[in-house]
Parts: C-alpha cells; structure tokens; sequence
C-alpha cells in the first residue's frame, strides 16, 4: 500500500495590514521590522471570521485539486492554536461545514510545529489501518484574534491563513510520500512562547483580561537561539535516518517565523538558500499553517518535480519542534 498527498490548498483573507499600516498603530517602522524579521505584510481576518472559515476554504481548494468529495473523506484533523471554541473541536466543525461524513475528527495543538505533528500522526494512522485511506489534514490559525496589538514586539510578527493536505492510500499507489520525521518538545521551555489565560491554569476573570493574559507573550532571543539549534538538529537527524545527504535536498520549507532563522537553518545545513522556499515577507506568521501555505503555492506554481526529496521543518510554543523528510509524487 502506497500513501500520497493528492491535493493542497490555502486561504489567506483578503485584508492585508503593511508595515506602513503598523507604523500608524505602534511605535514600530517598516525598516525595523524588515531587518529583523523579514516581514513585509500580513493578512488579518476580520471579526466574523473564525479558524474554521479558514480552514474550510483551503480544504475546498485542496478537495478539488486531489479530486475528492467531502462523502469520501476517512479523517480530518485541525492543527490550531486558535480554535473556535475548546469545545467541540474545530475540525467537528469543518467536518459540518463540508457536509463530509461521520468520519473521525480531531484537532491538535503543537503550536507553529502543528501541521508537522498532524502529517505524523495522519500518516502513521493510514500506515496502520487501511479503513483510512483518505486523509484532510489542515493547519488553520486566527492569530489576530489573541495578539495584542499594542505590543510593539508580538503585533508585528503575525498573520491569519489556513493550510490543507488531501492524503490518499491504496494499493494502486506507488510509494510513499513520508521518508522520515523527527518531533520533539520541552516543556521546561514553556513559558517562553505561551498564552497565560484561557485554560483551566488561568480561567478567563476581569482580572486575566485587564492584565492581557488572553494575548500571545514571547521571549523573543530565547526563541530565536532555541528554534535555530532545535530546527537544525532535526532536521540533521532526519537526513542521517533517511541516507539524504543535503545536496539531494530539493527544497527545505522551514516554518515562517523569521527570515534570520530561516537563513541560519539553511547555514547550518549547508544548503543553499536558493533551495530554501520563504514567502514570510507577504504571510508574516501564520503559525500551523505556514508550511501549508508555502506547499501549497510550490506545488501550483509546479515548483515541485516528482522525486523531489523536500524537508520541512518547524518550531513553535511548548516547545515543540520537528522535521520530516517527504518525496514528491
């Protein structure tokens, strides 16, 4: 039995927020974000839009691409931060929205490392049991609504999109696309990149709102000298497991948290950063569904050449990191 991805999509809301437009809003400048971070612009929902809109839109593109009916799909799972509601789950909801079946729904929170997380588990469960042989699987996030837009040092960074896998199995397919994958976490790290309030730690009170504990707080050199070490060493464990030596690495499509991350990524592998996709500059971050987005608009772009070997890898709050090793089919 073969595994493929079969389709992708994306969304992204039509509202776009410029450096130029922050510059209005907080003490920042184009300049200071550009260098730092390599963000040009952002896309923002507005506030009638939830996750599950978003998500819901780049699985229809995904859908139509691979060719499947919402009727045939086995499985759907959300990886989010931003959830609709903690309950049901978001990906139940998308599940309603598509008028697909009864088929199991689940989401899963791994922060900016969450579509690498889903892919795993989504293929392991397809790997272990053929009644799963069509697979939606979405990395989806509402940043905007849990950023506090005073915050000079958070604001900046992020963007709204969602992201959608269509994975297929069956005898009739030729290979596999999963090569190899490396996850990890540290919770001894969680306090660097986290969401104080909201959960049962910290239910929601006047108090946790008029301290702003409902928005996203980040310890950003921390971060920063973690994700690059983290990203780095997985993905070297990744290609060792896997007898891919870097040159035969097509693409590396690194999680879109900051272009000097992803600059020293690429160093550190002594892969060329011509071979590094990056599209930070229009998303900003779009947590779990960067990786999504930039898969999605290689593939349509035909960027992707069959028997390309493409490593992804990501870092996000937990902290959680990873790499997987995929081919191209």
């Amino acid at each position: 039995m073969g595994i493929r991805i079969k389709g992708t999509g994306m969304f992204v809301p039509e509202k776009v927020l410029t450096n130029a437009d922050l510059e209005k809003m907080v003490e920042t400048s184009d300049e200071w974000i550009t260098t730092r971070t390599g963000i040009k612009e952002r896309h923002i929902a507005d506030k009638q839009t939830a996750t599950s809109d978003l998500a819901y839109a780049a699985a229809l593109k995904a859908l139509e691409m691979a060719g499947v009916s919402p009727s045939e799909l086995d499985l759907i799972t959300v990886a989010s931060v931003t959830p609709d509601k903690l309950f049901p789950n978001t990906a139940a909801l998308v599940q309603r929205k598509l008028g697909a079946c009864t088929c199991p729904c689940f989401d899963l929170e791994a922060a900016c490392s969450g579509l690498i997380y889903s892919i795993e588990v989504a293929h392991s469960m397809m790997a272990a049991n053929k009644k799963y042989k069509k697979a939606l699987v979405i990395g989806a996030e509402k940043l905007s609504s849990i950023v506090d837009w005073t915050d000079r040092s958070t604001c900046v960074l992020f963007g709204d999109g969602a992201a959608a896998l269509v994975l297929e199995s069956g005898d009739e397919i030729e290979g596999d696309f999963y090569v190899a994958g490396k996850l990890a976490a540290d919770g001894n790290y969680g306090d660097i990149l986290h969401l104080p309030a909201g959960g049962s730690a910290m239910p929601a009170s006047h108090e946790s709102v008029d301290g702003k504990c409902h928005f996203i707080k980040m310890g950003g050199q921390e971060t920063f000298k973690l994700a690059v070490t983290a990203m780095t060493a997985a993905c070297k464990e990744v290609l060792a497991d896997s007898g891919i030596a870097p040159e035969q690495v097509a693409w590396v499509i690194p999680h879109q948290a900051n272009r000097r991350i992803i600059s020293a990524v690429a160093a550190r592998l002594t892969i060329p950063e011509e071979r590094v996709y990056a599209n930070i500059d229009r998303y900003g971050n779009t947590s779990s569904a960067s990786i999504g987005i930039c898969l999605d608009e290689m593939n349509r772009a035909g960027m992707l050449k069959h028997g390309d070997c493409i490593l992804l890898t990501a870092f996000g709050g937990g902290l959680t990191w990873g790499a997987q090793l995929i081919r191209w089919q």
